[in-house]
């Protein structure tokens, strides 16, 4: 097996022989116990102008592929989300034109597609009103094109709302104007601190719950389910358990995502994780698991992919994206190791080290010898040689 070099916080270099084994098969039918969507990120041209606060310049074929991917091991693909840098290097002008291609990318493979929808378009703060008619210009968008809609947390929102009852009244008027159901999305300030008390700044997290399900209650008919990023099981099982027959929890949890899929034998969470874009495989072949009805074989596959997930996700946590375009790199996705906005340099390279480490261990590495020539050099490039 190929050898890695490895370097740690203090200075030391070593080395680990990969021992991981990337054996899973894809799936030669739908997924059927669990729904679950990867939050895919894009990726740059290697030429473009990718630097802090230039528009996004993407590689459009690289990304597109690295979606065809995602659809192949039977999963559906989150698209311009978070984790496609939505505030962090995805321009609106990107966001509109990564929605119409993979949506209709998603037409032509069959692949299921789920798009945000936010208020990011907006160049200064608004009111109630504004952010209603900002959500629904992007809704409108993304109707038109056919794909499924994330009502994203809107920064504009946060900044607007005074209590609950603004959240309820902007969502109640975004809602009834939605085509086909749509899905929530509750983004904790681990991922945005700009979304400090979301929901309902007068209250507490609990209180904040009563809002979400109320709101998601009254708009029965219009709400698919909720995405729930708050990085607290706790919570996200005591929302699921409010939730009707009619709406679903989509896990956003990357630190625990693995028992809340598997459920507590009355409720489970499906997902939506920007951790499933750099484990597509694993996950497609735990939920195949589960669908012969193998819990052990399901937690022996995923199982050890949360270490490596908590430390992608390590904060600051809104930098995991990183992590993802450097194991899509490893693993031969894209080209180079490359961010918009110039984000790949927002992890130090023991962090990048560990994560090599962490994804053999969690046989995350598609072609350790790519991997492994790709790493070494990559470090060699930046002076570290055994």
């Amino acid at each position: 097996m190929p050898a890695v070099t490895t370097l740690h916080a203090n200075g030391t270099v070593g080395t680990r022989e990969l021992t991981g084994v990337h054996n899973f098969k894809r799936p030669t039918g739908p997924l059927r116990s669990r729904t679950a969507y990867a939050a895919a990120h894009v990726v740059p041209k290697v030429t473009g102008e990718n630097v802090p606060g230039a528009p996004a310049d993407i590689d459009w074929e690289a990304t597109l592929a690295f979606r065809r991917h995602l659809w192949s091991w039977g999963l559906g693909v989150a698209d311009a989300m978070d984790t496609a840098q939505r505030n962090m290097g995805l321009d609106p002008v990107a966001v509109r034109e990564l929605i119409a291609r993979s949506a209709a990318e998603a037409r032509e493979v069959g692949g299921a597609l789920v798009v945000g929808v936010n208020t990011d378009h907006l160049s200064e703060d608004v009111g109630l009103d504004g952010v209603v008619s900002a959500y629904l210009k992007q809704l409108e968008h993304a109707e038109d094109h056919g794909a499924g809609v994330v009502l994203m947390a809107s920064r504009h929102l946060a900044r607007a709302a005074t209590s609950a009852a603004d959240y309820e009244r902007v969502y109640r008027e975004v809602l009834e104007r939605a085509g086909t159901p749509v899905v929530l999305h509750w983004l904790g300030e681990a991922f945005d601190p700009q979304l400090a008390g979301y929901f309902g700044p007068e209250l507490d997290v609990a209180g904040r719950i009563e809002v979400v399900a109320r709101i998601i209650a009254e708009n029965a008919g219009k709400v698919r389910g909720i995405k729930m990023s708050l990085l607290d099981a706790g919570h996200e099982i005591d929302l699921r358990a409010r939730l009707g027959a009619g709406a679903t929890m989509f896990t956003g949890d990357d630190y625990h995502y693995v028992s809340l899929i598997e459920g507590d034998g009355t409720h489970h969470s499906d997902a939506l994780l920007g951790a499933f874009a750099a484990l597509g495989p694993q996950a497609s072949a735990a939920i195949q698991a589960l669908d012969a009805g193998s819990v052990p074989d399901y937690r022996r596959i995923l199982g050890p992919t949360e270490e490596l997930a908590r430390h992608v996700f390590a904060a600051p946590t809104f930098h995991y994206k990183t992590g993802i375009a450097f194991l899509a790199w490893l693993n031969g996705h894209q080209p180079a190791f490359t961010m918009v906005g110039g984000l790949h340099g927002a992890r130090s390279l023991p962090h990048l080290s560990h994560l090599v480490e962490l994804a053999d261990a969690a046989n995350a590495l598609e072609d350790p010898d790519l991997a492994a020539d790709r790493w070494n050099r990559f470090l060699a490039l930046h002076g570290v040689v055994l």
